[in-house]
Formats: C-alpha cells, structure tokens, sequence
C-alpha cells in the first residue's frame, strides 16, 4: 500500500514543482537495492535510505499482526488491488509510513501525515494546501500551480 501512495504522490509532482516544492522518498530497509529500485518504478524522484531509521522517529511506529487483522486493511488492500498496485512480501512490513511537508529554512512542518494502520493515506486537500502556503511563501504565481 506504500506503493500506492508513492503513485499518488507521483501523479501530484508536477504541481509540487511548479511551487518550487521537491518530492523526495526515503526507505528504511537496511542495505535493500531491490527496495529502491522497485521504488523507481511508481515514481521520478530522489529516493534514499535511511537505514538507521532516524527519519523514522526517536520511537518507531509499527502495526505487528493484530494490526492485520482490521477490516479496514484488507479494504485497504483490496483498493489497492484494484488500481493494480502490486507489491510483495519483502522485507519489514511493519514499520508505518508517513508524508510531511517541510516548509523552507525555519518553517518547520507544515503538513503531516502518520499512518494509524497500513494503507491510511495521506489527505490531498490538506498536502495541497501546505504546498500552496509555500508558494504564496515564495511568492510564485497561483496559475503555475
């Protein structure tokens, strides 16, 4: 379901440049290739690894198997399905993912998104917004976005 929300994310990259916003992906598996490239494939951006999980937070955030259990994750994957998102069983599973929008110099975050359970994804109206507030940060014109 990471997958899928780096196509997402993809698909919103042209709007992201036009407000001078970089879109960059970080891994966690540890000394993974294949993770990156297979990566490459959903999406045209920087990717790193970040294999001491510092990204990742002072305290990670993991779903272990009770946490496969809900209903809504095998909605979550069969949504994903649907879109023909594919995926595999490689590597650490449990580790939640998230999306920030880190706004220039001291700005801090200004949108972020922590998932709760696998495949809970990111709100676009509010990723944009944080985007555009950038912009109007920069002063770019509002058509380019």
């Amino acid at each position: 379901m990471c997958r899928e929300e780096a196509a997402e994310l993809a698909a919103l990259q042209p709007r992201f440049a036009a407000a001078g916003v970089p879109l960059i992906g970080l891994l966690h598996e540890k000394h993974k290739q294949w993770a990156v490239d297979e990566f490459k494939t959903f999406f045209d951006f920087p990717i790193y690894l970040d294999e001491e999980k510092r990204f990742f937070g002072p305290v990670e955030r993991r779903l272990g198997i009770m946490g496969m259990l809900r209903a809504s994750v095998y909605l979550n994957v069969y949504n994903a399905k649907q879109k023909n998102i594919k995926g595999n069983m490689k590597g650490d599973g449990t580790l939640l993912g998230a999306v920030y929008v880190i706004g220039p110099e001291d700005t801090g975050i200004l949108y972020e998104h922590r998932e709760q359970e696998f495949g809970d994804h990111y709100n676009p109206a509010q990723l944009l917004e944080a985007v555009a507030s950038i912009q109007r940060q920069k002063g770019i014109d509002k058509q380019e976005l």
